[in-house]
């Protein structure tokens, strides 16, 4: 494959009728390039649920997509409030959503273990105050 190809995409916080357009693109990417449905289905699960969290939480944020001759590194940094408590946000239903946003069919806490379960690697690196990044990868 040679040199890695890098898509990058700036998300709006706030904005719920743009959330998804980097996963959607990142998914069209994936499928022109060729990869296999079940690579693109779970990469785009993986960054769409990224994607919502950085929209609810942390007014946005970048997200980087890196596909090499082995996997797809996906990597999510914003520079929102956050996460205190990574093992608990890690929790199935354990969410910080505000009710305006859980009124809107989003913050059920089902973000952060989807991020996991739909890739082989996955880490958080987070400071209160300061921003969270998460790194994710699909290998192939």
């Amino acid at each position: 494959m040679g040199e890695p190809l890098v898509f990058t995409f700036n998300v709006d916080g706030g904005d719920f009728t743009s959330a998804g357009q980097a996963s959607v693109a990142v998914k069209k990417n994936l499928s022109q390039i060729g990869f296999p449905p079940e690579v693109i289905r779970r990469v785009s699960i993986a960054m769409y649920e990224g994607e919502i969290n950085m929209v609810i939480h942390a007014d946005g944020g970048v997200a980087t997509v890196k596909v090499d001759e082995n996997c797809i590194e996906i990597v999510l940094a914003d520079k929102g409030p956050g996460i205190a408590d990574v093992e608990k946000a890690m929790q199935e239903g354990f969410s910080t959503a505000p009710d305006e946003v859980r009124g809107l069919g989003f913050g059920a806490g089902m973000g952060l273990p989807n991020m996991k379960r739909y890739t082989d690697e996955m880490s958080i690196d987070s400071t209160v105050g300061v921003g969270t990044t998460i790194t994710m990868k699909v290998n192939y």
